[in-house]
């Protein structure tokens, strides 16, 4: 069975959910967590006539992006350890979400990705993309999608 689960989680309530039930999962199965947290690069800004101008500085920005990574992931990590799972955290920065959820299964060991997906169909799925889409086709480690 599955010992250590890459949980990705945004804040949103949908990736709450998923982290939840990937605890009860986890409880039930013996398996340790790692939650997850893609923060976001810094946006390239482009200037010219009408353009609104960004004052945040790309330190400043990395910083907002940490201490939004420790407050979700505390969040989740607390739930985790109130119903006794062993649980870790980790965030990385990078441009692609799905990118960095990869990579992060990769580096912690993880046997099994626990993510959530927003149920986008047909049309609206295939032009707005879905981070679970491209993990789903990309990972080579199994994903299990809460929906």
């Amino acid at each position: 069975m599955f010992q250590h689960l890459l949980v990705p989680v945004d804040g949103s309530d949908l990736s709450a959910n998923a982290a939840d039930r990937a605890i009860a999962f986890a409880k039930e199965t013996g398996a340790q967590i790692t939650f997850f947290f893609a923060k976001p690069e810094y946006p390239l800004a482009f200037y010219g006539e009408g353009a609104l101008i960004d004052p945040t500085t790309p330190d400043r920005f990395a910083e907002m992006a940490e201490e939004q990574a420790r407050e979700i992931l505390s969040e989740a990590e607390a739930n985790a350890v109130a119903q006794g799972v062993r649980v870790t955290s980790l965030s990385l920065t990078n441009g692609a979400p799905w990118e960095s959820i990869i990579a992060a299964a990769q580096q912690v060991g993880a046997d099994l990705i626990f993510m959530a997906s927003h149920g986008r169909r047909g049309i609206s799925g295939l032009l707005l993309g879905s981070e679970t889409q491209k993990v789903l086709t990309h990972s080579k480690i199994p994903v299990l999608v809460y929906r």
